[in-house]
């Protein structure tokens, strides 16, 4: 509001001083001006300091009951301003929590799904173990695992011992032999 007014000042000083060349009347001008900013500036140091606490002696009752009825116009303002604020960001943390508690329950979901395809999984390499198991077994019944090739032929022979001194390195050999036909 005072910077308005000085504004409008100065706008028309221009246009007066545009019309008029005179120095002199244009220093009188500026002097009036400055004379003008000083009260405003030495009002509003003494406002300053009245809200401040600071010199309240000189005031009369009914202007400390209007500074007090200003400063409690004041502080609810400022109170009203800190609620809103602390509102907004209770809104925006509410919002983050909402969204990181819907992250949350996404990867809940992805990692149950995880388990159910390991556990599928799981299923799949036991049943295919199983298999294997049940051909080893079968292998070695049939021929210790050779399989349908009748060209090839497996000896096994067990090796008599050897005299004393070679007892302790071999006690028993075996001796695999392939014959192909």
């Amino acid at each position: 509001m005072v910077m308005k007014s000085i504004i409008d000042r100065y706008s028309e000083a221009k246009c007066e001083t545009s019309s008029e060349i005179n120095p002199a009347s244009e220093i009188k001008f500026w002097q009036k001006e400055a004379a003008i900013l000083k009260r405003q500036l030495h009002s509003l140091q003494e406002n300053h300091r009245q809200m401040m606490g600071e010199e309240l002696s000189g005031l009369s009752v009914e202007d400390l009951q209007k500074l007090e009825n200003q400063l409690e116009l004041s502080l609810h303002d400022v109170r009203m301003k800190k609620d809103q604020m602390l509102l907004e960001e209770i809104q925006e943390l509410n919002r983050e929590g909402n969204l990181l508690h819907q992250e949350n329950l996404d990867l809940h979901k992805k990692l149950n799904l995880m388990r159910q395809q390991n556990m599928e999984l799981h299923k799949k390499v036991s049943e295919v173990e199983g298999v294997k198991s049940s051909e080893k077994i079968s292998l070695l019944t049939n021929g210790l695992g050779m399989r349908d090739n009748s060209s090839e032929h497996v000896h096994l022979q067990l090796s008599q011992p050897l005299q004393h001194d070679e007892t302790h390195s071999k006690a028993i050999q075996l001796s695999y032999f392939s014959f192909i036909s």
